[in-house]
């Protein structure tokens, strides 16, 4: 009975510390919105089928693709990520025989059946293969396959310890599937996600409006579009994450919320330094005071929080943050806790 308490107590034990370790943040931290070093762009799905008319899903995706001219943005993003030295991943589907005859993939769920019966990603086939503007440069990253909607369910999680990675940048197809659910495991892993949003597309209008303007801003640090991109890669002083003054502070949906009147540092804000934001926006009210670690990216003079601009008016910061404020945010020790859920423990 002891031994298999005790075996139940270093289980419970293991668990938490690994629940621990994948909740960390990878972000670098201060410094550039994407550092280089640390940063991977990942193309998922750009290929005939999607992307070019005769595909198999073409029918589907073609009023998000031209509507946002998808192709021409995610070449653009793939051209910027080359220039500044980041690395670029891509991340295909391709099915076989054993997928479908043996492996019975066609079953597992709805986005495999639909594939499956339009014929869509067939190995080796023109509609499996890269659009002709997207192609990968010799050298560049071509995971294995992803058979369902998960690009992590591949080689990318080696490829990303391979290359030190910590801020993932996400664009090609399609915005409520595979990009979506990869921006969710990446998340989940502690990745610093960004999704590109005119550089998605998806299979209407509604699915991607669903992923852009509601899920993306709160599952990802920032929804931006490729000229942001391009222009937080622009180098300089313009890259770092730094608040200034008269910056406009965006949300993580690109919402405006207001502009940067005066930042406070740690020394002159109780231990806590923030921003005075002016919003002058109805719902918002006229002055917050945001704390800069929610400071995530920078292009130009925008900078973007890792919140969307309709949920930042709902938060507490009609007065500055404080050290004791903030101290109760951060909950309680693990050590000092008994029951992890308050009456209820794990595994109980």
């Amino acid at each position: 009975m002891d031994s298999k308490m005790s075996r139940a107590g270093e289980h419970a034990a293991t668990s938490m510390a690994d629940l621990l370790e994948r909740g960390r943040y990878r972000a670098a931290g201060s410094g550039p919105s994407f550092d280089p070093s640390r940063t991977v762009l990942l193309v998922i799905d750009p290929v005939n089928d999607f992307l070019s008319e005769g595909g198999a899903a073409w029918e589907m995706t073609k009023s998000t693709v031209t509507a946002h001219d998808v192709i021409g943005h995610v070449r653009q993003a793939i051209g910027a990520a080359r220039a500044a030295g980041i690395p670029v991943l891509y991340g295909p589907m391709a099915y076989t025989e054993e997928d479908y005859a043996d492996g019975k993939m066609q079953c597992r769920c709805g986005i495999n059946r639909l594939m499956f019966e339009q014929k869509m990603f067939l190995a080796g086939s023109w509609g499996a293969d890269f659009h002709p503007a997207l192609k990968p440069a010799p050298g560049e990253t071509v995971l294995l396959p992803h058979k369902g909607t998960d690009v992590f369910e591949t080689d990318l999680p080696a490829h990303l310890d391979r290359l030190g990675t910590r801020h993932i940048v996400i664009a090609g197809m399609t915005a409520n599937l595979c990009c979506e659910s990869t921006g969710r495991h990446a998340v989940e892993k502690g990745f610093d996600v960004t999704f590109l949003s005119d550089a998605i597309g998806a299979e209407n209008m509604i699915a991607y409006e669903a992923s852009i303007r509601v899920n993306y801003p709160l599952i990802a640090n920032a929804v931006m579009e490729v000229d942001e991109f391009i222009a937080a890669l622009a180098g300089g002083s313009g890259s770092q994450l730094a608040a200034a003054v008269g910056d406009t502070v965006l949300g993580s949906d690109r919402g405006k919320i207001g502009t940067i009147k005066a930042v406070v540092d740690a020394g002159a804000g109780d231990g806590v330094p923030y921003m005075t934001v002016s919003t002058g926006l109805l719902g918002l009210g006229s002055t917050l005071h945001v704390p800069l670690d929610t400071v995530t990216k920078r292009a130009g003079t925008d900078v973007f929080i890792n919140l969307p601009k309709l949920v930042a008016g709902k938060m507490p910061w009609s007065e500055p943050p404080t050290s004791r404020g903030q101290a109760e945010k951060h909950g309680p020790a693990l050590a000092s806790v008994g029951l992890l859920y308050g009456s209820v423990g794990p595994g109980t």
